[in-house]
């Protein structure tokens, strides 16, 4: 039998060593992945108020943590939210969330799903790589790592542009060499 959360947490560390960290997609990662400061957790379950729960958890979780020791958390959902509009709407209500803890401004929730798309382009349009994991995932992060990162990073604004450049040169092909699977569970 398959250990979900083992497999969750494997994929999406492969994602991040070989796509954000071994493309450089964020320029920033690095150094928290070199020092184990990422906290990876799974919601198996394909509800959202548990997904909304554990994401409450986590968010109440890092906000307490020693900066120094944990600088971001990955909430891996391999059974919910299969579809990219669905993910999309939904992080209205993670916000809310946010807002309701008092640490908007704080933390910040960031997104990835396996089909992510962005506004103005076509479903297998490279630049949507980028974005894209083998489960959908929040990215709790804080905002004063943002801003030590974009201090550090003085072009920052450019890291979109550069990635869309470092994906078109890769392709298609090359990103299916990375190995990096989509591996929703849940049938639409």
């Amino acid at each position: 039998m398959i250990d979900l959360e083992k497999t969750a947490i494997e994929d999406t560390q492969k994602w991040l060593l070989e796509a954000v960290v071994g493309l450089n997609l964020c320029p920033f990662a690095k150094a928290v992945v070199v020092k184990d400061m990422v906290r990876y957790r799974v919601c198996e379950s394909a509800e959202l108020t548990d997904l909304l729960a554990m994401l409450r958890e986590e968010l109440q979780h890092l906000a307490e943590a020693d900066p120094e020791k944990l600088d971001t958390t990955l909430l891996i959902a391999p059974n919910a939210l299969p579809d990219f509009l669905d993910f999309n709407d939904f992080l209205a209500d993670c916000d809310e969330v946010l807002m309701d803890l008092e640490l908007d401004g704080v933390l910040q929730v960031a997104d990835f799903h396996p089909r992510y798309q962005f506004g103005g382009t076509e479903v297998d349009d490279i630049e949507n790589f980028t974005n894209r994991t083998p489960y959908p995932t929040l990215h709790l992060l804080r905002e004063a790592s943002i801003d030590k990162a974009v201090e550090a990073y003085p072009d920052a604004s450019l890291i979109f542009e550069r990635n869309i450049e470092v994906l078109n040169k890769l392709g298609h092909a090359g990103w299916a060499n990375l190995g990096i699977q989509t591996r929703l569970r849940v049938s639409e």
